[in-house]
């Protein structure tokens, strides 16, 4: 079977040699192999794992998406982001890593947001009542 995973920005994987996909959905895990039914179904945050005729496996962390079957030979997944890696114990350090860059990046940002919120009220409250100040940042 041919194995194709892309991101709005890249192929992550493209195999033609692929004898067996697992992957999730809602309903559970689910696996595919040569001359399956046609096939839709929304995948859910989860690892979708595959064997390739040499019998290595391969691994890619997705963050949702769809996943197709097609003809029955085609299996292609789009997602908003997938991290590929050669084993579990890899692949899960390295998405541990982007979870808390990703976590200590919101973080940030959502006080540097704070930050201006707070100094906009400011300016706006200084605007509004100009005659509290002296000029120099003491009361009049």
């Amino acid at each position: 079977m041919k194995l194709l995973i892309a991101t709005p920005s890249a192929v992550v994987a493209d195999f033609a040699d692929v004898t067996a996909v697992r992957a999730e959905d809602e309903s559970g895990e689910f696996g595919i192999l040569p001359h399956h039914a046609d096939f839709v179904t929304a995948l859910s945050v989860s690892v979708v794992g595959w064997r390739r005729a040499g019998g290595q496996p391969g691994y890619c962390a997705v963050r949702g998406g769809l996943l197709t079957v097609s003809g029955g030979e085609n299996v292609a997944i789009a997602t908003r982001e997938a991290i590929l890696g050669d084993d579990l114990a890899s692949l899960e350090a390295v998405v541990r890593g982007r979870l808390t860059t990703e976590i200590e990046d919101e973080r940030q940002a959502r006080s540097h947001a704070e930050q201006f919120r707070i100094q906009a009220i400011r300016q706006i409250i200084g605007y509004l009542r100009p005659e509290t100040t002296d000029g120099e940042g003491g009361r009049a």
